[in-house]
């Protein structure tokens, strides 16, 4: 069963460059992974510090497996000083 997320990240003011290299290197190295059927990441037009990720995952056990992938924990370790707030991460059904 795919699972459709949708996660929320904000930065610190002044921070924005130095997240996105972060966001940047975490995008290109999801989507290499097998269960990744979607990873696409946007940038809020009216607050440059919002950044939104849209994911499909092949199912619970790809995704599982993508949070402890070395990548996504180095991305967890690296926006410690530069995140403004929690991540927040929505599990969603597709409606259409």
């Amino acid at each position: 069963m795919k699972i459709y997320l949708t996660a929320l990240v904000k930065c610190k003011a002044g921070t924005t460059a130095q997240m996105k290299e972060f966001l940047d290197k975490l995008v290109a190295a999801s989507r290499q992974e097998e269960a990744c059927l979607q990873y696409e990441l946007y940038q809020s037009t009216t607050d440059e510090t919002q950044f939104i990720f849209h994911e499909t995952w092949a199912s619970q056990e790809g995704l599982d497996e993508h949070v402890k992938r070395e990548h996504f924990q180095l991305f967890s370790q690296q926006i410690t000083d530069v995140i403004d707030g929690p991540l927040a991460v929505y599990k969603t059904n597709r409606v259409h």
